[in-house]
């Protein structure tokens, strides 16, 4: 069969029909019904924007799956692939080479502590992984403890660790996880009625699970910093501080997942840092690229290090430090730091998007909470303020929240929407005019589903 594709087809830039029609016949897409639905064509973009088939602008006030921390075409990242490319396209990861060395010099420049060592890997799910594995090569032991509420990837493993609904179908009970609490005083399964009383409680609870469970069985906790897909639930002072103490006084390997809430997003370069806590083993994808080549890893302590500095650590990966995806995390780091990205990103969270969102609370029945940090926002809508129920059921939708959402797209504005959740999370690098443009947005969208 003769194969018509020319160079304009492959940038994106050919009859938007066909492009569809190429996708429904031959393109099968993650977490659906295949049958069931219809993608958006997306022919470019360019900063804090993307482009349909039909040449509509629509404000990316999602990044994508919260990992275009630069926006898209950024011209710095664009350039140093392309000179990359140039140069040394690909290479096996036995070899050293510069763009590789460059990109873990720079992630152990800005990881907590003594975290100083890089398994590269191809994304957050495999980097979960080999952080488990790491873990329990390094004690010993088996048992990997995670929340209900969070997310750690879709492989096998890393869809047994993560919390959220979309384990069940693939919950074989098998890999050692065992799920715990962790604080939401919203939703407080402690029934908390402070911050305080809710850090202390989730320790309390998860002291008891490490005691229930064997101590001497427990390899890891494993917690994202700040929960991303899971709600944004940003913990409460002392929460982390706390946990460090019950894996030191047991000896557990404390994993600290940060694909979606590292590299600026929650406006420090890890969220870690808001706790001041160094786990010992740091997970990282997304914004360490802003996902233009896939990249992601493990940033390792001295003392897991040492386990395998005589001892073969039994893993890899044929892509693990890919030179293209490492020329796109030199240049995005370096352009991080030379526009204090990570600044930009706290005052975009304290001065316009945080107290914009709190506006629209005081408009909106619907609006139960907002929450969040940095460029990191979750707006938890209920049906009734009082007894706080859902606008949408745990691991569903409703009609109200496909309204919200069909708004929003109408008039111009990707949301990240979640069950009851809306989750505002624009590129670091967006202006104040575009995250008040997007705030706008969601306010009418949300007064016209109301009715």
């Amino acid at each position: 069969m003769t194969d018509p594709t020319t160079a304009s087809d492959l940038a994106g830039t050919h009859d938007a029909a066909r492009t569809y029609e190429l996708d429904r016949a031959h393109v099968f897409h993650s977490w659906s019904a295949q049958a069931q639905i219809s993608p958006m064509v997306v022919t470019r973009a360019e900063g804090s924007h993307v482009w349909d088939g039909e040449g509509r602008r629509y404000l990316d006030f999602s990044s994508q799956l919260v990992f275009t921390n630069l926006g898209h075409q950024h011209p710095r990242i664009v350039a140093a692939i392309r000179e990359q490319a140039a140069h040394l396209c690909t290479i096996a990861p036995a070899v050293a080479n510069g763009a590789r060395s460059e990109a873990a010099r720079l992630i152990a420049s800005h990881t907590p502590g003594d975290l100083d060592h890089v398994f590269f890997t191809n994304g957050g799910a495999d980097a979960n992984e080999h952080a488990v594995r790491m873990a329990r090569l390094h004690t010993g032991r088996h048992k990997v403890l995670t929340t209900y509420r969070s997310y750690h990837g879709g492989t096998h493993l890393a869809v047994n660790m993560t919390g959220d609904p979309r384990r069940w179908a693939s919950d074989q009970g098998s890999t050692g996880t065992v799920h715990f609490f962790g604080p939401f005083l919203y939703r407080s399964p402690f029934h908390a009625t402070s911050e305080a009383e809710e850090c202390q409680r989730a320790l309390e609870h998860l002291e008891q699970v490490v005691a229930l469970e064997g101590p001497a069985t427990v390899a890891a906790i494993v917690l994202e910093a700040i929960p991303g897909t899971a709600g944004i639930m940003v913990p409460p002072p002392g929460y982390l501080a706390g946990v460090r103490e019950i894996c030191d006084r047991h000896g557990i390997v404390l994993v600290a997942d940060e694909v979606m809430s590292g590299f600026g997003r929650s406006g420090r370069w890890f969220a870690v840092e808001h706790g001041d806590t160094v786990p010992d083993l740091l997970t990282f994808a997304k914004g360490v690229n802003s996902g233009y080549v896939p990249l992601g890893g493990v940033a390792i302590s001295d003392a897991i290090h040492a386990t395998f500095a005589h001892r073969a650590y039994p893993g890899g990966l044929t892509y693990s430090g890919h030179p293209l995806a490492c020329a796109a995390a030199v240049a995005t780091i370096r352009a991080m730091e030379d526009d204090d990205i990570v600044g930009r990103a706290e005052r975009l969270g304290a001065e316009v998007l945080g107290p914009g969102l709190r506006e629209l609370a005081d408009r909106h029945e619907w609006i139960g909470e907002v929450r969040g940090t940095g460029a990191f926002w979750a707006v938890e809508l209920v049906g009734d303020r009082r007894t706080r129920a859902p606008l949408a059921p745990y691991g569903g939708s409703s009609p109200e929240m496909a309204a919200i959402v069909t708004g929003c797209q109408e008039r111009g504005m990707l949301p990240f929407s979640n069950y009851n959740r809306i989750h505002v999370v624009p590129p670091l690098t967006t202006s104040d005019e575009e995250a008040r443009e997007g705030l706008a947005i969601l306010d009418a969208a949300l007064t016209a589903a109301a009715g």
